[in-house]
């Protein structure tokens, strides 16, 4: 058995520098380079491969049994999630199911902006992170408030930094997936440890919103809106998320807030109306939906949340079968017992629970034959380059974790104590700042952040669930999601504005998550412990 060198160099700065040359090699090539993706996580494969047979002495073999081991997890724990949230997604758009909805939204979300902001960008925004993520949110978003009024860079701002809370759950759960499957934590406790971070992260950004729109007039005028808009989320997102698993709590925040924000605003209003230059006549669609068509649109969401509920809760035992297990292990100097790297294929996983709804939804709706194969055909277009980067970048997460790179950082950082509550966002951040990525960071990190959690005797679940939080909260200044959220507005090529603008506050939440973190550890610290 493969045994991980502590300190393969002999020299401890030189041993911390070489284990984090594949975060050095991804930040030149997504930040310096600015390569896609996919390109950037398949080189850094290579160099982290090199890494660990030149430096850590890792058998060939089994570095490369280790990185099959990786892009397996890459594809059947992300990519087959993923593609089929955005089959469903693009069924919904094919039938005009996603129209009738978006226009329901929109002609109920009243004249004024500040309500329009947080009912688009807060409950709409968190459903599409929920079903799609990536970006899509941004995208979408963005050119409804334009619509309303919105200037273009006003509109960006709002739809980002409204999508800050979401992300962890987004694309059905795929970054609280990975984070399970690499550090081997059960799935529904690192789902919980997340969750209870972002209840409290949850309780801002309505407030953001209503400031970013209106400034301190807006904050004084619609603050109940906000209170309720945070609370009506929790409500909706924080029991999915603790007692069933990270599939759904998006989507169930999301509905959960926009039937009681709209039951809400049928008792109150805003004594001043705050109505921007309406274009495009106000927004709306120039096709008339029926209530059927919204009915049918809802519905969808409805049989997505039954089945994936019904599949993926603890009491299936869908989730628990077992085909065949591939492992690769290896003995841990740090931690003095066995490690591995590993990959269970189970064929009812929870992205299989996502394509019988899509099935089940497509009958409901009665997407003809044709239309189902153009949803598929449009979500290979849209996502191919995801599904190449699943495949690489969990690939070289798993070669850092099973060469002992992870093990060798986490040997020092450790020292750092309770003071690594305050450092381990800042890892969440950066690797989901470099990579436009909660999964890809919450892969690379997972380890790291668990044993330095151990070492340093802090709760096991806290500092996985604060780097996951933590690189929610860079989304706003990823270069690659910037890219694809700019792309339906004025901004194309010009992303780099829209980061700058976004920066100052994506660096004031990230000090209000670690604020979280610490009073966690000090408080409640047993909330985090398996």
């Amino acid at each position: 058995m493969f045994t991980q060198p502590l300190n393969p160099t002999g020299n401890v700065g030189l041993t911390i520098l070489a284990s984090l040359t594949p975060i050095i090699v991804l930040l030149i090539l997504l930040a310096g380079l600015r390569l896609s993706a996919w390109l950037a996580s398949l080189i850094g494969s290579i160099v982290t491969i090199l890494v660990a047979i030149l430096v850590w002495r890792t058998p060939v073999t089994q570095v490369m049994n280790a990185w099959l081991i990786g892009a397996l997890v890459g594809t059947w724990a992300i990519s087959w999630i993923v593609f089929w949230g955005l089959t469903i997604y693009n069924t919904l758009v094919l039938t005009g199911k996603f129209d009738a909805f978006k226009d329901w939204v929109i002609r109920n979300s009243t004249n004024d902006a500040r309500i329009q902001a947080v009912l688009l960008a807060w409950s709409f925004g968190a459903l599409l992170e929920g079903l799609v993520g990536f970006g899509y949110p941004w995208a979408f978003v963005a050119p409804l408030l334009i619509a309303l009024g919105f200037e273009d860079l006003k509109a960006l701002q709002v739809s980002a930094l409204a999508n800050n809370a979401p992300v962890s759950f987004g694309a059905l759960g795929t970054p609280i997936v990975i984070l399970a499957a690499t550090t081997g934590l059960p799935l529904l406790f690192v789902s919980s440890s997340v969750a209870k971070v972002v209840a409290i992260l949850a309780l801002l950004p309505p407030w953001i919103l209503l400031y970013l729109v209106d400034r301190w007039k807006g904050i004084k005028d619609v603050w109940p809106m906000a209170i309720v808009a945070s609370l009506a989320y929790i409500l909706g997102q924080y029991p999915i998320a603790s007692f069933v698993g990270p599939y759904l709590p998006d989507i169930t925040g999301s509905l959960v807030s926009f039937i009681i924000l709209l039951l809400f605003l049928r008792v109150w209003r805003p004594k001043r109306v705050l109505s921007l230059r309406q274009l495009n006549g106000g927004g709306g669609n120039d096709k008339k939906y029926t209530t059927r068509d919204v009915i049918m649109a809802w519905s969808a969401f409805i049989i997505l949340i039954i089945i994936v509920t019904l599949w993926t809760g603890p009491w299936s035992p869908l989730t628990k079968v077992s085909i065949a297990t591939l492992e690769q292990p290896a003995f841990s100097t740090l931690l003095h017992k066995k490690v591995a790297v590993s990959f269970a294929f189970n064929p009812f996983v929870a992205g299989t629970s996502i394509l019988v709804s899509w099935i089940v939804i497509s009958i409901v709706l009665r997407a003809s034959p044709r239309i189902m194969g153009e949803a598929i055909k449009r979500s290979f277009m849209q996502y191919w380059g995801g599904i190449l980067t699943g495949v690489f970048v969990v690939g070289l997460a798993y070669v850092f974790n099973f060469s002992g790179m992870a093990y060798s950082l986490a040997w020092k950082t450790s020292d750092l104590g309770l003071v690594f509550i305050i450092v381990s966002p800042l890892f969440g951040w950066l690797g989901c700042a470099l990579s436009g990525s909660n999964t890809s960071s919450n892969a690379l990190f997972g380890v790291f952040q668990v044993t330095t959690a151990r070492l340093a005797g802090l709760p096991i679940g806290l500092t996985p669930a604060l780097n996951s939080v933590g690189a929610e909260l860079a989304k706003p200044v990823a270069p690659q999601t910037a890219s694809a959220g700019v792309s339906t507005t004025k901004y194309v090529r010009k992303e780099g504005v829209v980061i700058r603008a976004n920066l100052p506050w994506a660096i004031g939440i990230l000090i209000y998550l670690i604020i979280i973190g610490v009073v966690y550890a000090f408080l409640a610290p047993t909330l985090f412990l398996p």
